[in-house]
């Protein structure tokens, strides 16, 4: 499974971005799929998640700001993030797993995407 990240850019505090996560392969509905972010001198964290069997989860940072979606059809994640803020600057990371549990990708997910910038300016 390849997965490859878009929609990274600059963003005023307040503002808004979309992050698409288009990934390859035939079984992609059945992948739990997710977001981790890395900022600089930090350690990679969980966003947030979405599977087959439960709803979305997120990360408490981001509840209520960021919004986890997908589109099986076209095999692609996204994560809408709204009411940006500086803190929230970071390389944002699609991550995917072949097991139907969010605890599973949170642990260590069997596929990585390459990692898109986003940069939050005060």
């Amino acid at each position: 499974v390849q997965l490859v990240e878009s929609g990274g850019g600059l963003v005023q505090t307040g503002g808004s971005l979309r992050l698409s996560c288009a990934a390859s392969g035939r079984t992609f509905s059945s992948y739990t799929m997710g977001w981790f972010r890395q900022a600089p001198g930090k350690e990679r964290e969980f966003v947030a998640a979405i599977n087959r069997n439960s709803g979305p989860y997120y990360a408490d940072s981001v509840k209520g700001r960021f919004t986890i979606s997908r589109d099986n059809a076209k095999n692609t994640v996204y994560l809408r993030m709204d009411s940006l803020k500086p803190e929230d600057t970071a390389v944002y990371y699609c991550a995917a797993d072949r097991a139907g549990s969010n605890a599973a990708l949170i642990r260590e997910p069997h596929y990585w995407g390459q990692g898109t910038q986003v940069t939050v300016s005060s």
